[in-house]
């Protein structure tokens, strides 16, 4: 099984030491940026990135638990806002994507 899916606004990663699945949302613009980190199940994992629409995609990442959210925009928040609701899923998720980036650049 891969262990990133990635689209337009998305990424995904499967951890196989943990078994765990987290994905991020992440929008950046002129106006500023939001982030948005979910741990995901299997069965949403299987289906990111079968559909013709990214929108899809991040409609199902969201059916998820949420376990991060940064908003920093000129419409939204005046500045840096940062909620955690599982900040140990939320470090889980870093660790994975560390461990991918490290095989990543081992392998070139």
């Amino acid at each position: 099984m891969k262990t990133k899916k990635k689209g337009n606004n998305w990424t995904a990663y499967h951890d196989p030491e943990t078994g765990r699945y987290f994905a991020e949302i992440m929008y950046t613009s002129r106006e500023g940026r939001e982030q948005y980190n979910y741990e995901i199940t299997q069965e949403i994992y299987s289906r990111l990135g079968t559909f013709g629409d990214d929108t899809d995609n991040e409609r199902l990442i969201k059916t998820a638990k949420i376990t991060y959210s940064f908003e920093n925009t000129m419409y939204g928040t005046l500045g840096p806002e940062r909620t955690v609701w599982d900040e140990e899923a939320d470090e889980a998720m870093k660790a994975a994507v560390e461990k991918q980036e490290k095989r990543k650049s081992g392998s070139k």
